[in-house]
């Protein structure tokens, strides 16, 4: 029997098919969008620490991913035999079928996106504390745009299988694009020629928002955004527009002025690792220290103690005299969330925001605690980049920058929320030699401005000569806390031959 050409293409001039068509975009894009938003949540819950969140969610995957859709759907549509009260809503094949698709999708797609959060590094999240951003705005600001980006082609295929999922619908007699097609067939018997143009209409529904889905993709793929360079006398008329930059004021310890920090017996315990053992340490207003020693002394550690990124199993953090952190305090009270306000981390690896600008990643922290109005705080912002050298870079992004100039990015985002204390975990361990000067010279200006700073660092020549004292951490204590001329006249020969210096002082 000859393949009726003329019928198969009258079936595109039809309202029904046309009609059924835009029942099926309706209702994959609903269960699309719905299944996603409650997949998120399901994902969210999932990586609770609390077992009672956790535990329904996992329930939840499992037994909607287990459940054949087809079964499903006849159930849900016979739902209102045992529940009257959802046969207004149930009874229509429409919203029956929607109904099942996002109990479904939603497992599915909970397991897609929880790829997507875990595929986001730690470190952003611990940047986001380190800025006093709590938990539901590193979500939003930080967390989920990164996922979804990450999670989005995976998104956009699980659309395609639920175009097609729809024809499953049509069990329960929706009139979707299967249905109409079935019914012509039944009546004429050319089977191919309707089920040819079928599967072409969801071709071209699977095209046309596939190709949509994929713009957006390439939207937010950040390889592909192109920022310029200012130079000349764009960046000139740019900088002249800034504030003046302002300096930390110097700050000379005085009788009867509390410490910046004062450390208290500070234990650190990881599982049965015991790593800082009985920490005493006070830092006064404006001083510099460099904590200096061997991998795994516990310096690293220490330093995340202080403005809480690690909890302390005994003893006492105090800050400019007042209590700051204790043992077995809540991760995120009000008080410790008031402390580290005022304490800015710059971290090993950078951890940079990398879905944001440059002058954007100095900008969050501020306008998320509303420190000042939107136009007021990008001013201030730009100046900060100004003052590290990287003005001419305000609107690239980190990708597009070098570790180097990345690290000082860090440093001005820091700076933005106007701490009392700056913390450098090993500033420069992840850069190339050549991209150490930099990165010191911004900081030797802080010591030189009176920036309270602890600096964890393997840069010898540099602690030596920025520091007012020097701690040598060595197997979770504090072996030695002196001045670089006592280290250096009088140190320890432990001490200097680990710092490099001359041992033989005869």
């Amino acid at each position: 029997m000859p393949f009726e050409w003329t019928y198969f293409f009258s079936m595109f001039s039809m309202p029904a098919f046309w009609k059924a068509s835009w029942t099926v975009v309706k209702l994959s894009t609903l269960a699309w969008l719905i299944g996603m938003l409650i997949g998120f949540g399901l994902a969210s819950a999932k990586q609770s620490l609390h077992a009672w969140v956790r535990m329904p969610a996992s329930i939840y995957v499992w037994f909607f991913r287990s459940v054949p859709l087809l079964v499903l759907l006849i159930f849900v549509y016979n739902l209102p035999q045992l529940f009257p009260g959802s046969g207004p809503i149930l009874s229509q094949p429409f919203y029956a079928g929607l109904f099942a698709l996002v109990l479904t999708e939603a497992a599915y797609m909970a397991e897609i996106h929880r790829g997507g959060l875990l595929s986001v590094a730690k470190g952003q999240r611990e940047a986001a504390r380190a800025l006093g951003i709590r938990g539901l705005g590193t979500q939003r600001l930080i967390v989920v745009p990164q996922a979804f980006r990450i999670a989005l082609p995976t998104l956009t295929n699980e659309y395609v299988t639920i175009v097609k999922l729809t024809s499953l619908v049509s069990v329960i007699s929706l009139t979707e694009l299967l249905l109409v097609g079935q019914r012509l067939y039944a009546q004429n018997f050319l089977v191919l020629e309707t089920l040819g143009a079928v599967a072409l209409y969801y071709v071209l529904i699977v095209s046309l928002f596939g190709w949509l889905l994929q713009y957006l993709e390439r939207h937010l793929d950040l390889s592909r955004r192109k920022s310029e360079t200012l130079e000349g006398a764009r960046l000139q008329t740019l900088r002249e527009s800034l504030p003046a930059s302002t300096a930390a004021t110097a700050q000379s310890p005085r009788a009867g002025m509390p410490d910046a920090l004062r450390l208290n017996g500070v234990h650190k315990r990881y599982g049965n690792h015991h790593v800082l053992k009985g920490i005493d340490l006070r830092v006064r207003p404006g001083e510099v220290i460099s904590i200096i020693g061997p991998s795994g002394s516990g310096k690293t550690s220490l330093i995340r103690t202080v403005n809480g990124l690690e909890r302390i199993d005994e003893g006492e953090i105090v800050l400019f005299g007042e209590s700051f952190i204790h043992a077995g305090d809540a991760p995120d009270s009000r008080r410790l969330r008031a402390g580290v306000r005022r304490i800015g981390m710059v971290f090993q690896s950078f951890n940079l925001f990398p879905h944001r600008t440059i002058v954007d990643n100095v900008l969050l922290a501020p306008r998320y605690h509303r420190l000042g109005d939107t136009a007021t705080l990008r001013q201030q912002a730009l100046a900060l980049l100004d003052k590290v050298g990287l003005l001419a870079h305000a609107e690239k992004y980190p990708h597009q920058l070098s570790g180097g100039q990345q690290q000082r990015v860090a440093i001005a985002r820091a700076l933005a929320m106007k701490p009392d204390i700056m913390l450098f975990d090993e500033p420069t361990s992840a850069l190339d030699p050549e991209l150490v000067g930099d990165v010191l010279n911004v900081i030797r200006d802080l010591a030189s401005e009176g920036m309270t700073m602890l600096i964890v660092t393997h840069e010898m020549d540099f602690a030596l000569s920025i520091s007012d004292r020097v701690v040598f951490m060595e197997d979770g204590h504090i072996g030695l806390d002196a001045s670089p001329e006592a280290i250096r006249n009088h140190g320890s020969e432990r001490v200097r031959r680990f710092i490099g210096l001359e041992t033989d002082r005869t």
